[in-house]
């Protein structure tokens, strides 16, 4: 197939699938490297497609109108505590969409997420075990910016709650 067909199929799977779809199985399935495709994903991107990395793949972004609410929270805390802020989060029916920090020389750097689950926490965690990856978070001394989402308001607030009685969310009083 012709590099034409080839994102032709690569959009196709995206939008077909029900989760994150990692390079590496986007090239299987198309008989190329996984660098071929991550430069497939930027020309796509380029020509107007909404392709999101996640830590766990790419996905489409859903164009539809939005079935949730969403909110911007500043959180604080250090590498241990990394897995109970996410835990936190989705054991309350929330979603950790991503996380942005403040850098004193490339201002905002946001990565995104896509933290829906336990089994989406565990697997983020388990990347920064690979040598030399570390949490955006440590660039600030555990200061960071997360957009949640959840079905409802009152599922929002339940989290923001649940962030709050865990000691994650930095007082603006302090």
């Amino acid at each position: 197939m012709n590099a034409a067909e080839r994102r032709t199929k690569i959009t196709h799977l995206l939008s077909g699938a029900t989760g994150p779809v990692s390079a590496t199985v986007l090239a299987a399935q198309c008989g190329v490297s996984r660098q071929i495709i991550v430069g497939d994903i930027a020309l796509l991107r380029a020509g107007g497609l909404s392709v999101l990395a996640t830590p766990r793949g790419y996905v489409l972004e859903s164009p539809a109108a939005p079935t949730y609410v969403e909110c911007r929270v500043v959180c604080r805390h250090d590498d241990s505590r990394l897995r109970d802020e996410l835990y936190t989060v989705v054991d309350r029916g929330g979603a950790l969409i991503d996380v942005t920090v403040e850098h004193p020389i490339y201002g905002q750097i946001c990565a995104p997420l896509h933290i829906f689950s336990r089994f989406d926490a565990d697997a983020f965690c388990e990347k920064l075990l690979t040598p030399g990856a570390r949490p955006l978070c440590e660039l600030t001394g555990g200061i960071h910016l997360h957009t949640l989402r959840a079905p409802d308001r009152a599922t929002l607030d339940r989290v923001t709650a649940g962030l709050h009685e865990q000691g994650f969310l930095l007082d603006a009083d302090k």
